[in-house]
């Protein structure tokens, strides 16, 4: 994948960080509320604004607002490089297994503007 990175919300766990790291210790990956990430709390425009400046993946579990925001950031001339959206209920090593997956396999521009809701339960 290149450039990309993930950015996960502040309600994923930073373990994903961790054990994805080492698997992959190139991946660009970051976590609302760490140093050079977004803060906690931040509103999801601002969010959204961020990953399309740093070319970001936003993993997140956020089903309800995100879409929402989403449509408004593209209706003011707005891009971003994709979200990912978990289940509630998901499955440690099978989120690691499908964002591994995505970052080694996937073009820069697959998930731009888009919404994926990642499969990953128990």
């Amino acid at each position: 994948m290149g450039a990309l990175g993930f950015l996960l919300d502040e309600h994923i766990t930073p373990v994903i960080q961790a054990q994805l790291l080492a698997r992959e210790p190139t991946i660009r990956i970051a976590v609302i509320g760490e140093f050079g990430a977004p803060s906690k709390g931040t509103p999801d425009p601002d969010l959204l604004r961020w990953i399309e400046q740093a070319n970001f993946l936003l993993v997140t579990a956020n089903r309800k607002s995100m879409p929402v925001h989403l449509r408004d950031h593209l209706a003011a001339g707005h891009h971003v490089p994709g979200i990912l959206i978990l289940r509630r209920q998901w499955n440690l090593g099978r989120v690691l297994d499908e964002l591994q997956l995505i970052w080694a396999a996937s073009s820069p521009d697959e998930f731009r503007d888009r919404i994926v809701y990642l499969d990953v339960r128990r």
